[in-house]
């Protein structure tokens, strides 16, 4: 950590600082130059009181060396983390794809839609037995049931689930139906008690970027989980809210890159809430592939027109095995397998 000090600080006001930062338990050097005198804290940041710092008298700015991150860090682990889910590794040189509907709500709809994502190729299914909703009128998702409906149809398929936790008061329920993936939404990313209830399980989560959240919020968010234990975490890049109309949310391709160099963990792209809108979906998912996302959540229906959420995003089956087709020339042209 480094504190600048004011052009007129007094020799005071540097020995309090100094006095403040011994009692936080780090070393001290003091840079004076012929404009500017800093001061450089060694050790443990972590220990140290950012904002008491700002507060002394001359003091202009507290800058950390850093990052307020460290487990999800790529400091902290240097290779890719590569995450197993019943065998299904998520990371590393493969893609997945994770596919199903916005939610649960039949068991002939699960049915159907688990075949259709197996018959695809993918190999995790997704779906919303919980649903956060904007109008407090709309479909809020089957709950309890729709876990039990989920669960029934991928088992025949041998699929992992990935379905949304959005209150600690369902963990129980999770539980219950042994839910592979939980899916912490992007209204809940710096939802704390959720996030550190999380961390308290050894689930693998997958993490979506918040509306208007910036990407070292969502590294902080993580970061929650993984002090809690649990470092499995997966995050999701699902568009992030501008000034633009003409499409649903922005899709921010350039967070993957970004991601990768500062973080071990795995990192996948939603499409379909990106665009909003079907025929987007393609051409974001392999805008994604190609910058380097390790995989996709993919919204698909056995009849879109017939969903009860989010039907204009959703791929029907047909479309979805037509997607993965071209994701696997986009996988194999940089090197990775679909």
């Amino acid at each position: 950590m480094i504190i600048i000090m004011n052009n007129d600080v007094t020799d005071e006001q540097i020995a309090r600082v100094v006095d403040r930062l011994k009692g936080m338990g780090a070393g001290v050097n003091v840079s004076r130059g012929v404009e500017r005198t800093v001061i450089g804290a060694l050790g443990d940041e972590s220990k140290i009181d950012k904002e008491a710092l700002d507060a002394l008298p001359g003091v202009e700015d507290v800058i950390r060396v850093m990052k307020p991150y460290k487990i999800v860090a790529r400091s902290y682990h240097s290779a890719d983390t590569v995450i197993d889910i019943k065998g299904v590794k998520l990371g590393g040189k493969q893609i997945q794809v994770i596919s199903g509907p916005c939610s649960v709500e039949t068991q002939a709809q699960m049915d159907q839609s688990a075949a259709a994502v197996a018959a695809a190729g993918c190999r995790l299914m997704r779906g919303g037995a919980f649903k956060p909703r904007t109008s407090p009128y709309a479909f809020q998702g089957a709950g309890v049931e729709g876990l039990e409906m989920f669960r029934k149809a991928a088992d025949r398929h041998n699929l992992p689930i990935v379905t949304e936790l959005m209150d600690v008061r369902q963990v129980e329920a999770f539980q219950e139906y042994d839910v592979d993936v939980i899916q912490i939404g992007t209204r809940n990313m710096q939802n704390f008690d959720l996030l550190k209830e999380v961390g308290r399980m050894r689930k693998p989560v997958i993490l979506k970027r918040g509306m208007s959240a910036t990407i070292s919020e969502w590294l902080m968010a993580a970061e929650y989980i993984a002090a809690g234990g649990n470092h499995n975490i997966i995050f999701c890049e699902r568009g992030i809210r501008t000034f633009e109309t003409a499409y649903r949310n922005v899709l921010d391709v350039t967070a993957i890159p970004v991601l990768k160099k500062e973080t071990h963990l795995p990192v996948i792209v939603d499409p379909s809430h990106a665009g909003g809108k079907a025929w987007m979906v393609p051409a974001l998912s392999r805008a994604a592939i190609a910058a380097g996302a390790d995989g996709l959540l993919v919204e698909a229906h056995p009849l879109p027109c017939e969903a009860w959420c989010d039907a204009d995003q959703a791929l029907s089956p047909e479309e979805l095995a037509e997607l993965m087709g071209s994701l696997r020339a986009v996988a194999q042209a940089i090197g990775r397998d679909l």
